[in-house]
């Protein structure tokens, strides 16, 4: 990046002419402990869904909900049902998978989009958050030609990258690890260490074009 940018720029507010619709005075609490999942795993190999309940009123899903797109404008909020899984300022979506355990791989296509987070987030994350700005949430994103990984609200360059056109998402979760994977060349790019507190979804965040999922796949031989 040729000069620091700004929070609003990497986590851009979607839908902010609606926003003031879709506040909630439950701002900064968080989630209850109990949710239901179509799918609950302790094991490997998540396979998972897009949880349009969780989806921000700018995201649509579609291809049996394992694909997602950025729509500029959005949704009326009050055309969307409201719920508290919701996301309600930023354009994220969770998986429908709940992790508490193993060791999981899923890949992404991004060769539409220009702008996004991947990676993973306690199921009680805050929704008045964006994927990446805090200590429950774990993603690699890119933005204006360059990847980076954050957690905290702190963000490392990801080189040797380039533009593919899918990538690989690999977690363990008793390891704490969770690691971006050239699929081609069937290595891990870039990893991130975590101490996990709790179940985790997959997490993603849209600001441009769509995504894909692909989930329920084997892991690559090789990857550590």
């Amino acid at each position: 990046m040729a000069m620091p940018l700004s929070l609003g720029h990497y986590c851009r507010l979607a839908g902010r002419v609606m926003g003031a619709l879709s506040r909630r005075q439950t701002r900064g609490t968080l989630l209850p402990a109990i949710r239901w999942y179509i799918t609950q795993t302790a094991g490997n190999n998540v396979q998972f869904k897009l949880d349009d309940r969780t989806a921000h009123s700018s995201l649509d899903l579609f291809k049996k909900d394992t694909g997602v797109i950025y729509r500029i404008l959005g949704l009326d909020p009050s055309h969307v049902q409201q719920n508290p899984e919701r996301f309600r300022d930023w354009a994220v979506v969770f998986g429908d998978g709940r992790i508490t355990g193993g060791r999981h791989y899923w890949e992404v296509t991004v060769k539409k989009s220009s702008e996004f987070r991947l990676g993973v987030a306690e199921e009680a994350m805050s929704r008045d958050d964006c994927v990446g700005t805090n200590r429950s949430s774990w993603v690699f994103g890119y933005v204006q030609r360059k990847w980076f990984a954050m957690t905290t609200n702190q963000r490392v360059p990801v080189t040797l990258v380039g533009k593919p056109d899918r990538v690989g998402i690999l977690l363990d979760y008793e390891a704490g690890h969770i690691g971006l994977v050239d699929i081609p060349k069937a290595r891990v790019i870039h990893s991130m260490r975590a101490t996990f507190r709790g179940p985790l979804c997959p997490a993603f965040g849209l600001w441009d074009g769509e995504l894909l999922t692909h989930s329920g796949l084997e892991e690559p031989e090789g990857l550590k």
